[in-house]
């Protein structure tokens, strides 16, 4: 036969009971908490991260933008030293290769070299001292001319027929663009001087090419 249960020994598995219904409570309580903690810090990784990747599409893209500022500019003033150097410039390629391990603001650095290139100063005219130089062009050309010119006439008459009446009117032609043909040296003298043909340049070559044309016309009658 079972033995009585005293009320003691039932009180005290009365008192185990509830120790530990509030162990188990405390224990479910600080799972809870802990899972709390860790849902929050998750959430808060997860938002750090997306601020994080939009801070870096928003720098991605100021920084795309400015790319492409740079390299209009640095196109756009690239061109400018080209036109400043004339001929010897248009055998320059495009603009160089950016230099890697350069921290240097590239808009700052920019800025630097426009403002050279305003301070260079702007090619002028040619000196006159090489008045000479553009005389014997416009000479050289009234020359070449002539001679060619002379060249059209003897084969119009040694083909004879229509072309011995076509040819003097084409060297008559050619003869009097002489003065022009002058132009083209004077042009590159000019260009490799880095100075502009202007109109007192011009002025002494085509009067130099005139007076040999005239006299060339004259001596040949």
């Amino acid at each position: 036969m079972n033995q009585p249960v005293t009320s003691e020994t039932y009180a005290a598995q009365v008192r185990r009971l509830a120790e530990l219904t509030a162990r188990v409570h405390a224990q479910r309580e600080e799972a809870r908490t802990w899972y709390e903690r860790q849902c929050a810090a998750a959430d808060r990784a997860v938002a750090d991260a997306e601020a994080q990747v939009r801070r870096a599409e928003a720098e991605l893209a100021t920084a795309s933008e400015l790319q492409e500022r740079v390299d209009a500019e640095a196109a756009h003033l690239w061109q400018q030293l080209r036109d400043r150097l004339g001929a010897g410039g248009r055998r320059l390629a495009g603009p160089p290769a950016p230099t890697a391990g350069v921290d240097a603001d590239p808009v700052l650095l920019l800025a630097r070299v426009k403002e050279l290139l305003d301070r260079t100063r702007q090619p002028g005219e040619l000196p006159g001292s090489v008045n000479p130089l553009l005389a014997l062009c416009g000479v050289a050309g009234a020359v070449v001319a002539y001679a060619l010119g002379a060249g059209a006439r003897a084969a119009g008459v040694g083909y004879g027929g229509d072309l011995a009446v076509g040819m003097p009117v084409l060297a008559l032609v050619v003869t009097l663009f002489g003065p022009l043909m002058g132009l083209v040296p004077a042009k590159v003298l000019a260009d490799r001087r880095h100075a502009v043909l202007g109109p007192r340049p011009i002025t002494v070559v085509l009067v130099a090419g005139l007076v040999t044309t005239a006299l060339l016309l004259v001596v040949g009658r």
